[in-house]
């Protein structure tokens, strides 16, 4: 289940992820198992990450994201262009505290 995040909470995220580089790239070969572990290890690790999809239309992009955001069980906070910005709080170690409602 994705997790669903506020207007005040997802502005917070989006300036928290303003500075970051992206950690993963995906690209020709699509969502594979060993790219999903991958992501699952950086969301552990990191929380609040960049994912750049190298897609060549819009559609499969917004379906590959989709796929990611499903698959990893995040939340999208924001998309622009060919980079996603993913968040899931660590299940071990929490590291950004988001503001309520």
């Amino acid at each position: 289940m994705a997790i669903a995040l506020t207007s005040s909470q997802t502005r917070f995220l989006r300036g928290h992820a303003h500075d970051l580089k992206a950690l993963l790239q995906i690209g020709g070969k699509g969502v594979t198992p060993a790219f999903l572990a991958e992501l699952e290890e950086v969301l552990e690790r990191h929380e609040l990450i960049k994912v750049k999809v190298a897609a060549e239309d819009r559609d499969a992009r917004d379906a590959l994201i989709a796929e990611l955001v499903s698959a990893s069980e995040s939340a999208l906070v924001q998309r622009i262009g060919h980079v996603a910005v993913l968040y899931r709080p660590s299940k071990e170690q929490r590291q950004i505290v988001l503001p309520r409602g």
